[in-house]
């Protein structure tokens, strides 16, 4: 019985690996001081998210034994879009990410110091606890020279290079994309003014850089159109698309529109006859087509009320008072 009550206890102080603990045993220590660990489910392509990186991110957090997520971004219609260095507040998914590299797939296991701290996060954090994080990277951004660029003062701005200002406001033009594409229409509205304003504001030096602001201001304008119909906001959508009629009068996506937005407004004379310009330079364009055909109908029925009103105006005038 000794012998049995001895071994006994001997079981009793074995520890058995968490799952965790296994999981851990298969991963790399990101840091060398065991408190990030990695492992690269699907690598991914080219450099590591720099600093100050715009990151198009999806990620779920765990817990020990949990099953489901305590946080996730995969039941979002759209991936999160993150500025590192700014907007997270976890340290080690901060550092985890820039390990991280396009298109990648990776899990991370943070110690307590690198998630939520001896304190945890209650009621959905405990004390003291591990957490798992399963993180993709879709794409990114180096938006660093942007933030760098707008710490400059204006004096500094307005002196910069253009090559260095065309390459900030590409980055914002891409960063508006982004947003764009997510139908975050709001934010890559402003990315898109943010870029315009500078290429508005910047003194013209010689008629080969006013030739490159103009080239570099076209998408932009397009693209603030685009944003203000997605906007509802018909009137400044008309305004960019006159803007980029301006640079390129026979600019195709800026007359279809210019269409648009008349149509919106009511006038559908004008948006006839500015996608009929669209038209006559892509004739097999569907959607050109297919809003030509709804606004000539359109103008039909408004023509044929116009029409029905001033009979019937008519024929009460001529008729006989009734006493």
């Amino acid at each position: 019985m000794a012998t049995n009550g001895f071994l006994w206890g001997v079981h009793r102080t074995i520890r058995f690996p968490s799952p965790f603990d296994l999981l851990q045993q298969r991963m790399t220590d990101v840091l060398g001081d065991g408190g990030i660990f990695k492992e690269v489910l699907h690598p991914g392509e080219g450099p590591p998210v720099p600093q100050n990186a715009t990151v198009s991110v999806h990620y779920s957090g765990y817990l020990e034994y949990a099953d489901q997520p305590f946080e996730t971004t995969t039941n979002l219609l759209h991936p999160r879009l993150l500025k590192t260095g700014r907007e997270l507040t976890l340290w080690g998914l901060e550092l985890g990410l820039l390990t991280m590299k396009r298109g990648e797939l990776s899990r991370f296991l943070f110690q307590p110091e690198y998630a939520y701290g001896d304190l945890g996060c209650p009621p959905l954090i405990p004390a003291a606890a591990r957490v798992l994080y399963e993180v993709q990277i879709l794409d990114y951004l180096d938006s660093g020279q942007v933030d760098q660029f707008f710490a400059m003062s204006l004096e500094e701005q307005s002196s910069a290079p253009l090559p260095e200002v065309l390459q900030v406001t590409n980055t914002l033009r891409s960063l508006g994309n982004n947003y764009f594409s997510w139908k975050q229409h709001k934010r890559a509205k402003d990315s898109y003014k943010q870029a315009v304003m500078l290429l508005e504001n910047r003194e013209v030096q010689s008629k080969s850089e006013k030739e490159e602001i103009q080239t570099a201001l076209l998408p932009l304008y397009l693209n603030l159109s685009l944003a203000e119909l997605r906007l509802e906001s018909w009137n400044k959508a008309l305004k960019y698309a006159s803007k980029a009629l301006e640079v390129d009068s026979c600019n195709t996506k800026a007359l279809y529109r210019s269409g648009q937005a008349y149509l919106e407004l009511g006038d559908c004379k004008t948006a006839l006859r500015f996608l009929k310009a669209a038209q006559a330079k892509k004739p097999y364009d569907a959607d050109i087509n297919n809003l030509l055909q709804k606004v000539a109908i359109q103008c039909k029925d408004s023509l044929d009320k116009e029409k029905d009103f001033c009979s019937k105006m008519f024929r009460s005038r001529r008729s006989p008072d009734k006493m």
